[in-house]
């Protein structure tokens, strides 16, 4: 591939995930305003126009009315309200046509103009289909609380979450494959400590969003006791082990807990060996960021907890997992690199 045709395919790479960023982001706060289910049907065209007078805003409100969540949680709410909820799930979704508008026209023009070789094609293809996974996965969540829950399943809304990191993944490092060969890697061969806290990093993630879904952030709201205790009653009941890891409050809550101190330590580790070796100028700013980012990232969590999950310290916290994630991402493609250079 031609240098100016990898400039423009890594520059459409990385708008793709700035899109997915903010979908993500948008996502978080739809989740904390409880505006998930305010639309309660799929429709991926004519879904891209919202209700335009009042007609339609009463008949998308009489629609909401049916669902558990209006009749046990939200009956008090007027049309007003419910436009107010309305709205951001509506922005939720028209981003993610936008992104399906982004990533399938450029790839057109890329294709028709003979700049992408075969492998990139297959990367782009493969893109598509996680694109395409992402939107069933997101209609599967949301369907989760149409009939009998008033929430969407945190399960679900786990497995939705982590796919949207798995396709920015993706796109992030084809783009990065772009910009980068391998003689501008450096040696930054510790890619055994950054595999690790990918795998911590991604399991974290995982049980942020149990956190956020089960409202387990709102059970204990004292740092670093757990009102009091280190290993907080109730870390164990009479369920299965699975259904204490995955719906027990009190358990979820101290291993997102556990998570972030194990993390914040791995990342103190590998800054302090990374620090001393041979990087490029980006990789040693990239080490910095990745820091920089734990040490906001485990501040913004304890503030979270203490504000008792405001609404703007807990999408401020959402972020911070995304630049967490990026940045270590970063890393382990460098070092993954340079280790086969």
């Amino acid at each position: 591939m031609k240098e100016d045709s990898k400039r423009r395919v890594a520059l459409w790479l990385f708008s793709g995930c700035f899109l997915i960023f903010a979908m993500v982001v948008i996502g978080g706060i739809t989740r904390l305003t409880g505006s998930g289910l305010s639309i309660t049907e799929w429709n991926v065209f004519m879904g891209a126009i919202p209700p335009l007078n009042d007609v339609q805003w009463q008949e998308a409100f009489d629609k909401y009315q049916q669902i558990p969540q209006f009749q046990k949680v939200n009956a008090h709410f007027t049309l007003s309200d419910f436009k107010s909820i309305f709205m951001w799930e509506y922005i939720h979704r028209l981003i993610g046509r936008l992104i399906g508008i982004v990533f399938i026209l450029p790839f057109c023009w890329f294709l028709f103009t003979k700049q992408l070789d075969k492998a990139t094609i297959r990367k782009a293809l493969f893109l598509f289909a996680l694109g395409g996974l992402q939107g069933f996965l997101g209609w599967f969540m949301v369907k989760s609380g149409l009939t009998e829950r008033t929430s969407v399943s945190h399960i679900r809304l786990a497995i939705h979450l982590m796919a949207a990191l798995i396709t920015f993944g993706f796109t992030f490092w084809y783009g990065l494959q772009l910009v980068y060969d391998k003689s501008s890697t450096g040696k930054t061969k510790d890619s055994g400590r950054l595999t690790a806290l990918f795998v911590l990093l991604m399991i974290q993630i995982v049980y942020g969003a149990f956190v956020a879904g089960m409202h387990a952030g709102l059970m204990y709201n004292t740092w670093p006791l757990m009102d009091g205790q280190w290993i907080p009653s109730g870390i164990i009941n009479n369920t299965s082990i699975l259904e204490n890891l995955t719906s027990n409050q009190v358990l979820v809550q101290f291993i997102h807990r556990t998570f972030a101190i194990l993390i914040l330590l791995l990342v103190f580790i590998i800054w302090n060996k990374m620090r001393k070796m041979e990087l490029t100028s980006v990789q040693r700013k990239g080490l910095h960021f990745l820091l920089a980012a734990v040490v906001l990232q485990f501040l913004l969590g304890v503030f979270t907890l203490l504000s008792q999950v405001q609404i703007v310290l807990a999408s401020l916290h959402q972020i911070g997992a995304f630049f967490l994630f990026s940045s270590t991402l970063f890393l382990l493609f460098h070092s993954r690199r340079s280790a086969q250079s």
